[in-house]
C-alpha cells in the first residue's frame, strides 16, 4: 500500500479567507474555487488507483464529505502550515502539493516535504519558474520566444503598444493590469516597487491565449493537451482610464488537436521549454499566446498542477501518469503511453 498525502494550499488551511478578504486579496474566492477543483480532481484520480491509501488536507472552512478510501486531516490549532505539511509528509510515503509560487510558498512547501517524498518539480525548476522575469530570461537564452521583463527606462524603446504590470511571482492572473499608456503603466510599476511588491513590466502580447499541459520526467516531456484559455478584461476607467484588469476565467481543455500543424509546433515548443528548465517533473503547465505573426510566445511556466488538470483528468488518467513520471513503485508501467517530445526537435 502506498500512502499519499494531498495538500492544496487555499483549501488545506494555508490562508484564512476572512482575514485575506479584508485585505488586497480581491480574487481569493475564485482562487479557492479553483484550488478546490484541483484538489478534488487529483484526490478522485488517486482514489481510483489500486494500492493507494489517501489523505487529503482540509481546514475549518471546508465542508468535507465522506469519500471512499480517503481520510481528511487538519492542522492543529496554532500549528504553522509548513509544520503541518512536514508532519503529514513524514506520515506518508509521498506528498502532492498544490500551492502558488507567490512569496516563495511552493518552495517552502518543497522544503517542508523534502525531496524524497515530493511528487512535483525539483527545487531549482520551481525557483526559476516562480519568477516571470527569470523564466523569460532563461527561455530567451535558449532562443525561445518569451515575454521579457522590461526595465522602466527601456520600455519606450521596446516597440510595445500596450503594457502589463503584474507580480513577478504571481499566479492565475492575480493583480495583473493592462495599460495602453506607458506613463500610467510606469506609475503603477513604481508604486508597486516602492511598496516592495516585486512587480514586473512586460509587453502585452496580442493573440490567442493558450496553455500546454505536460507530464514531465527525467526521460521525456509528454504533451497531454493544448488548451484554450478564457481571458477577460474588465474596465477600470473609474480609477484609471488607461487601465484594464486582466481576469482568468478558466480553460477549454483539448481545444487544439495535438496532431494539427499548430499542435505540432506547440509540442516542439513544450520539448524546448522542458530542456531549458531542467527539473520539471510531473504535471506542468505552460501559458502561451499564439501571435498572428510571431507564433507562440511563452508567458509563464507553472511548475505544479493547474486548473486544466480537473477537466483533463476525466479522460487522460493523469494520476497514474504522474506517479509513473516519479517512478513510484508499482506505477512505472501502469500509465498509458503518450507521444514523447524528447526524441527529436
Amino acid at each position: 500500500m502506498t500512502r499519499l498525502f494531498v495538500f492544496e494550499y487555499l483549501t488545506g488551511g494555508g490562508i484564512d479567507p476572512d482575514v485575506a478578504s479584508a485585505g488586497s486579496f480581491d480574487d481569493l474566492s475564485a482562487l479557492i474555487v479553483e484550488g478546490r477543483v484541483m484538489r478534488d480532481a487529483i484526490a478522485a484520480d488517486l482514489r481510483a488507483l489500486p494500492g493507494i491509501e489517501l489523505t487529503v488536507a482540509s481546514s475549518r472552512f471546508e465542508q468535507t464529505h465522506a469519500l471512499p478510501r480517503c481520510t481528511y486531516r487538519r492542522a492543529e490549532p496554532g500549528e504553522p502550515i509548513t509544520r503541518f505539511v512536514a508532519r503529514m509528509a513524514r506520515e506518508h510515503d509521498y506528498a502532492i502539493v498544490v500551492a502558488p509560487e507567490c512569496d516563495g510558498l511552493l518552495l517552502r512547501m518543497h522544503d517542508a516535504v523534502g525531496a524524497a517524498r515530493w511528487l512535483g518539480c525539483e527545487k531549482e525548476a520551481i525557483r526559476a519558474a516562480s519568477s516571470k522575469s527569470a523564466t523569460a530570461a532563461c527561455l530567451a537564452a535558449q532562443g525561445i520566444a518569451a515575454t521579457p521583463a522590461l526595465q522602466p527606462e527601456d520600455a519606450a524603446a521596446s516597440g510595445a503598444r500596450q503594457w502589463v504590470v503584474k507580480p513577478d511571482d504571481g499566479a492565475g492572473g492575480l493583480d495583473t493590469h493592462l495599460y495602453d499608456d506607458l506613463h500610467a503603466a510606469l506609475a503603477e510599476y513604481d508604486a508597486r516597487a516602492a511598496a516592495g511588491r516585486s512587480p514586473v513590466l512586460q509587453e502585452w502580447i496580442d493573440g490567442e491565449p493558450l496553455s500546454l499541459s505536460l507530464i514531465c520526467d527525467d526521460a521525456a516531456t509528454q504533451l497531454v493537451s493544448v488548451n484554450r484559455q478564457r481571458i477577460g478584461l474588465s474596465d477600470a476607467a473609474r480609477t484609471n482610464p488607461h487601465q484594464r484588469i486582466v481576469q482568468f476565467d478558466g480553460v477549454d481543455a483539448d481545444a487544439i488537436d495535438r496532431n494539427s500543424t499548430q499542435g505540432r509546433v506547440l509540442e516542439r515548443l513544450a520539448m524546448r521549454v522542458a530542456r531549458a528548465l531542467p527539473g520539471l517533473r510531473g504535471f506542468v503547465g505552460i501559458d502561451v499566446v499564439w501571435h498572428r505573426e510571431r507564433g507562440p510566445v511563452v508567458i509563464e511556466v507553472n511548475p505544479r498542477l493547474t486548473v486544466a488538470y480537473a477537466e483533463l483528468s476525466r479522460t487522460h488518467e493523469l494520476a497514474a501518469r504522474l506517479l509513473a513520471a516519479h517512478r513510484v513503485p508499482g506505477f512505472q508501467h501502469d500509465a498509458p503511453s503518450l507521444r514523447a517530445c524528447g526524441a527529436s526537435s
